[in-house]
């Protein structure tokens, strides 16, 4: 039997749907014109930046992107491309390959990452109160642990 969802329910999944997508559509075109890049490959730096050495192998890098490997290997091949990451062959797995931020690229994230955060700030933070933010906070990190089992 389809568990229906009621008028209450609608109207918050439409809601979350509208909100989630219209704030990465605003995010993504402002990365585009400030950085020349999508949030996508924004998201692919800041995880290099972060890692040890500024490195992942490439399967790690995709886990942590939430993106597929195929996906994930054209969206490299186009940052390498463009000088702000390489390959390297894993030394541990001869089939694997480890993902590493470039200074280049590394440079191109520290310039990209104020204009971001303030468009962040500016179209989902200074939107909420403090007391909003907890509850989206607590409710996205909810379904974090039930979408991903941990």
């Amino acid at each position: 039997m389809t568990r229906w969802l009621d008028p209450d329910e609608q109207r918050t999944w439409r809601a979350y749907l509208t909100a989630t997508r219209v704030l990465m559509d605003t995010l993504d075109r402002e990365l585009q014109r400030e950085a020349g890049m999508p949030h996508a490959y924004y998201e692919i730096l800041v995880q290099l930046s972060e890692a040890p050495g500024r490195q992942l192998r490439m399967s790690e890098l995709a886990q942590a992107a939430s993106s597929s490997r195929s996906r994930l290997s054209h969206a490299v091949a186009r940052l390498e491309a463009a000088g702000w990451v390489r390959r390297e062959e894993c030394p541990t797995d001869r089939r694997g390959q480890i993902a590493v931020l470039t200074n280049e690229g590394f440079a191109t994230l520290a310039a990209a990452a104020p204009g971001h955060v303030e468009g962040v700030r500016r179209h989902l933070f200074d939107a909420l109160s403090p007391a909003q933010v907890d509850q989206l906070r607590g409710i996205s990190e909810t379904l974090a642990e039930h979408l991903t089992g941990s």
